[in-house]
């Protein structure tokens, strides 16, 4: 079994990109939930947090509206 953990930016743009976050605090919160370290120092500076923002704001999915969506989703084929 492989001991790969990606690194704090990685993980950041991953999650950018999941749809969970909605902005880059929620990501930093959830970096450091997730153990990793020196968030804030790695996470820094315009370019970067522009980057974020933006894709957090092209994926973010309200946890209501996906509820609502899957509630209303007809029965399988």
């Amino acid at each position: 079994m492989s001991s790969f953990r990606q690194t704090t930016l990685e993980r950041a743009y991953d999650l950018a990109r999941s749809g969970s976050c909605r902005t880059v605090g929620d990501i930093k919160t959830r970096l450091q939930a997730e153990g990793y370290e020196g968030v804030k120092d790695r996470l820094y500076g315009a370019s970067l947090t522009a980057a974020l923002r933006k894709l957090c704001a092209e994926h973010y999915v309200c946890p209501d509206a996906q509820a609502a969506a899957t509630q209303s989703a007809p029965a399988g084929d």
